[in-house]
């Protein structure tokens, strides 16, 4: 896996019980697709614009060329669709967020074209 010049830093949170962020990190490390493309890891998060900080971990992801967005939030839909609680889910890329409540088809296509534009935007676009 080639994580150089092109790769995309992602942070996602899991608003739930404690262990879910664990759990979906061994998910997306178990993901064919993901884990081909990215290294996953839980760190601290970085507060976002007039947030304070919280010390609650994060999942951290760094992808290399071959990531996508598609693949990526089908991983994390399928991950929270296994779960009792279905918890919210918040994907943070640079200024981007995108949020899964629902998962509906709606609001998967949407994360998908967010992810895509903000890669785009950032000069990463395919």
């Amino acid at each position: 896996m080639d994580l150089g010049r092109a790769s995309v830093r992602l942070e996602v949170r899991v608003e739930s019980a404690a262990g879910e962020l664990w759990s979906l990190r061994g998910w997306l490390r178990a993901d064919p697709e993901v884990r081909g493309s990215a290294a996953v890891e839980v760190g601290g998060g970085v507060p976002g614009r007039g947030e304070m900080g919280t010390g609650l971990d994060v999942l951290q992801l760094v992808t290399g060329n071959g990531w996508s967005a598609a693949s990526f939030v089908l991983a994390v839909v399928a991950w929270r669709q296994s779960r009792p609680q279905r918890p919210r889910v918040e994907i943070r890329r640079g200024d981007t967020v995108v949020v899964l409540t629902d998962c509906s088809e709606e609001e998967i296509e949407r994360a998908v074209r967010v992810l895509d534009a903000a890669d785009a935007d950032e000069g990463g676009g395919r």
